[in-house]
């Protein structure tokens, strides 16, 4: 959850950055500018960094608040899709990977 909020957060300043690095695909029903993209994108990052810190305390309330962040971040990311596919198909992949994690393996970090 860390690496993916990382990810998330270099996705994010990119966009900030460089305005013309994400292509901007013509009549998509998520039609935002991208700069407000990389707003969301580092938004995400520091949660899902957060959230990926407390996880290993083994509360459970951080493995709640991960399933919850790495599922909003998976809608964000199928949304983004027109922009960047590669690392929107990526981080699909990575957010429900942490989601089957959390909710498979999460008893067995929160007993050690």
């Amino acid at each position: 959850m860390v690496v993916s909020g990382l990810w998330w957060i270099i996705a994010g300043i990119i966009a900030l950055v460089d305005d013309n690095f994400y292509v901007v695909t013509k009549n998509y029903v998520f039609k935002f500018d991208v700069t407000t993209w990389g707003w969301i994108h580092l938004g995400f990052g520091i949660l899902a960094m957060i959230a990926g810190i407390f996880l290993f305390t083994g509360a459970v309330w951080a493995r709640i608040v991960g399933v919850l962040i790495a599922t909003l971040a998976a809608v964000v990311a199928f949304a983004w899709i027109p922009y960047y596919p590669v690392m929107a198909i990526i981080l699909v992949a990575v957010s429900a990977a942490v989601i089957w994690a959390l909710t498979v393996h999460g008893r067995d970090i929160a007993m050690a």
